[in-house]
């Protein structure tokens, strides 16, 4: 499989500067979950977003992912302490076993994760690893595949980028 890390090319290494960014982490399958977390978490900020700008929730499993981001999303539009949250990374991993429970698990976060994005003014960015088994989990999580937790990083941040991009050029002047 080939790597598109190349539509980034956009981002400059302050891209991330003044974001605040949230991150729903499961806490099953944890050797998989925590090394997209890391991935994540060290692409924003080796692209300038600052750690205290960083919010982690971790929930149960990748079916709670959801419900930690609208969580995240609440808090954030009603705590006037915090800064509100530019994006929402929600990061999974679910290994498909010997009955339909990964294929009800997949398509309840996926509609989840499509209904957050339909109602929230932040993006909701899908880091949800389906694998069929460990190896290919490994193999997206830092292995030769790279790690698919940076690149949802990346993706936060190349969205708020476009998205900028696109109020300045339809603001009036």
């Amino acid at each position: 499989m080939k790597n598109n890390q190349n539509i980034f090319s956009d981002l400059k290494k302050n891209s991330g500067n003044n974001k605040s960014i949230g991150i729903v982490c499961a806490l099953w399958n944890s050797e998989i979950t925590s090394r997209l977390y890391n991935g994540c978490f060290d692409t924003l900020i080796e692209y300038g977003v600052s750690k205290n700008d960083i919010r982690t929730l971790e929930v149960p499993g990748s079916f709670e992912l959801i419900y930690g981001a609208q969580h995240l999303l609440n808090t954030s539009l009603l705590n006037t302490k915090e800064k509100k949250l530019d994006a929402i990374i929600i990061i999974g991993s679910i290994i498909k076993g010997e009955t339909p429970h990964f294929d009800f698990i997949a398509q309840s976060i996926t509609n989840g994760a499509i209904d957050l994005n339909t109602k929230s003014e932040s993006p909701i960015i899908f880091c949800v690893s389906t694998d069929l088994n460990r190896k290919q989990a490994f193999d997206r999580s830092g292995g030769q595949h790279s790690n698919k937790g940076s690149e949802s990083a990346l993706t936060a941040l190349q969205l708020l980028y476009n998205i900028q991009l696109d109020n300045i050029k339809n603001s009036p002047l």
